[in-house]
């Protein structure tokens, strides 16, 4: 391995031989001068991997070399020395991107330890994040072996995306591919978890059963309305929890974080269902009943949900909450950026929804555009994608604007989604609904071990499209292939993000209620 090469410019470098012989001898190689012009010209014709610079030199100041020397190389590592401790010069260092800020006299281990930090952080932290994760790599596969409940589920999903967002930031493809089965074989014991208890927790017999899509805004968003501030509630469809983690260090600079937490979505994950449950604080069958003008079934024409904002007055109304309330749903840039011009008006109402639909055409984006499936490869691709988005949308605007006011924010969503890679067959009919990871009809055909079966959808509170309609779920990450096109199916779907099934990615989903600063 190359030595690491250091320049260090200083107008007295003669009186730091001490320091040079300390770095030399710990394997360093030190190039030094005496001025800032001297120093741009050898950064010109040498690589350098850090910069020990002097902030009071005669000439060229310390500064004025910073700003030539990030002309020249951005990314090169400065570090500002200074006898002055004056907090304008250090704001104008800060402020010029330097690497460090160290006071003379500087002693050799603070040099060394400086070195470190700048230089050998990445492998140091590398080394440390893997060991530590090696560490819990038992407790964790302990945990999934045990009979969990709901809320101990939550814990250890929070756990895996913890250390999948850790790993992710290391070169390291071993230790993440060991995460990957790791959180593979939480998926698969979480489907079986599910498939026991699902029909309790709809039955309503249970007691110890999750927050779900129906009972959402009774039971999270009633609660902030109880004081006298405005409440803002900001869907993002298809936002899974990972997604929500890589979004907060940038909310965090506006909000502070006051509850986090995880609710559990209906089946099937889809935005038919798990929203308009969400909307109507009741289940699909129940809305069917109740408010069939509002329900759109499989098999009928036209949008499945159009009818939130009649679903959430109705709710509001069952309730006796005699409030004034908007609902907004947001699809395109255009409109974002006019309801950032509305937010305003909106600060007269007690409740506020809005819903923004960008996650979810991302992950349908990936599905059918080339461009979008190369930009987002792979997991951390994907949460890359969504942070991008994210800061450039007209929502970040919005919240920017809410933590300003005194308000209550909840960022949550309706359904997650997940990355498909193991194809299971089935066979329907041509009324069989398209969607990959659940299917609904009268003459599906599987292998019964392969998927979730719910021969009665009246068990689980679904409508059932004729008499002989079923429903069968994915697991984990399968989706459905046809048999009579299979490899069209495999070759095309394989490696996308889906919903509509059972995975912790796609149930288990965040609700997080967020405090201006």
């Amino acid at each position: 391995m190359d030595k690491i090469t250091i320049l260090w410019v200083d107008d007295e470098i003669d009186l730091l031989k001490p320091h040079i012989i300390f770095l030399k001898d710990k394997g360093y190689d030190v190039a030094t001068v005496n001025n800032g012009h001297d120093a741009i010209d050898i950064i010109k014709s040498r690589q350098f991997d850090i910069v020990f610079l002097d902030e009071q030199m005669p000439g060229l100041s310390g500064i004025e070399t910073l700003l030539r020397i990030k002309e020249i190389l951005p990314s090169l590592p400065v570090v500002m020395i200074t006898k002055s401790e004056e907090e304008s010069i250090m704001e104008d260092a800060i402020g010029s991107n330097i690497a460090d800020y160290l006071i003379k006299p500087v002693k050799p281990n603070q040099i060394l330890l400086c070195l470190k930090k700048n230089l050998e952080n990445r492998k140091l932290v590398s080394e440390k994040t893997t060991h530590q994760y090696q560490q819990e790599f038992r407790s964790i596969g302990m945990e999934i072996s045990s009979r969990l409940n709901f809320e101990e589920w939550t814990e250890v999903y929070k756990k895996l995306t913890y250390w999948e967002l850790k790993l992710g930031q290391l070169m390291d493809d071993g230790m993440n591919q060991v995460l990957k089965m790791q959180k593979d074989e939480a998926n698969q014991v979480f489907c079986k978890f599910i498939e026991r208890n699902y029909l309790e927790w709809m039955s309503g017999k249970g007691k110890d059963r999750p927050v779900q899509s129906h009972t959402l805004i009774k039971e999270k968003v009633f609660p902030l309305m109880n004081d006298s501030k405005p409440v803002f509630v900001i869907l993002i469809d298809n936002l899974r929890f990972d997604q929500w983690k890589v979004l907060q260090p940038i909310l965090e600079d506006y909000f502070r974080v006051e509850k986090e937490e995880i609710y559990y979505s209906i089946l099937p994950t889809v935005t038919q269902y798990a929203r308009n449950s969400l909307f109507g604080g009741l289940l699909p069958t129940e809305i069917e009943k109740k408010y069939p003008k509002y329900w759109v079934n499989e098999d009928e024409e036209g949008p499945k949900n159009n009818f939130e904002s009649e679903l959430l007055g109705e709710l509001l109304k069952r309730y006796g909450r005699d409030v004034k309330y908007s609902y907004y749903k947001v699809l395109n840039q255009t409109y974002g950026k006019k309801l950032v011009e509305l937010m305003p008006n909106l600060m007269v109402n007690k409740l506020n929804f809005i819903v923004y639909n960008f996650v979810d055409m991302l992950s349908h984006a990936r599905t059918e555009m080339e461009i979008i499936r190369e930009l987002a490869d792979d997991e951390k691709a994907y949460r890359s994608l969504t942070v991008s988005w994210f800061q450039h949308s007209p929502l970040i605007e919005i919240l920017k604007y809410l933590a300003g006011k005194d308000v209550n924010v909840a960022i949550t969503t309706d359904h997650g989604s997940i990355r498909v890679d193991n194809p299971v067959k089935i066979l329907g009919d041509r009324n069989t609904n398209t969607n990959l990871r659940y299917k609904t009809g009268r003459a599906l055909k599987y292998e019964q071990n392969e998927v979730f079966e719910v021969r009665n959808p009246a068990d689980i509170f679904l409508p059932r499209v004729n008499v002989n309609s079923s429903f069968v779920f994915c697991r984990s990450n399968d989706f459905y292939a046809y048999p009579n096109n299979y490899n069209y199916y495999v070759n095309y779907y394989k490696n996308t993000f889906q919903h509509g099934g059972i995975s912790m990615e796609e149930v288990m989903i965040p609700f997080v209620t967020l405090k201006p600063k």
